[in-house]
């Protein structure tokens, strides 16, 4: 049965994307641990699936709790970020494409968590 609280619940495309980030992860893991030989990519790629479950997770916690266009703007941030961050490190392990995306992603995964901290303080 429906409540009025249950209706009041709307979708979250952040939690979702999260959550889909931190299932990438768990396969982008097991292809660095027994499908890759080389040392360094398996380094970017473990490095890569860090940061893809971590913020997924994030994503996946605040994305339906977010209120706010600071708050919002934040976890938008923190999707980019480690999509530009976390894809660089991929596309360069496995396909040898330059990681020049690696730094902008850093510095936009930065940028949204300074973001979230102005919000947590405006609350």
């Amino acid at each position: 049965m429906f409540t009025a609280e249950r209706r009041a619940r709307k979708p979250s495309l952040l939690a979702c994307l999260g959550a889909l980030l931190a299932a990438a992860s768990i396969g982008l893991s097991a292809y660095a641990a027994h499908g890759v030989a080389d040392p360094l990519a398996q380094q970017h790629l473990n490095m890569a699936a860090l940061y893809a479950f971590a913020h997924g997770a994030v994503l996946l916690a605040l994305g339906p709790r977010a209120q706010g266009a600071i708050a919002h703007l934040g976890l938008y941030l923190l999707l980019l970020g480690v999509l530009l961050f976390s894809g660089s490190l991929v596309g360069g392990a496995l396909w040898q494409w330059p990681t020049r995306l690696a730094p902008v992603g850093g510095t936009t995964l930065m940028a949204a968590w300074v973001l979230l901290a102005i919000n947590a303080l405006r609350r």
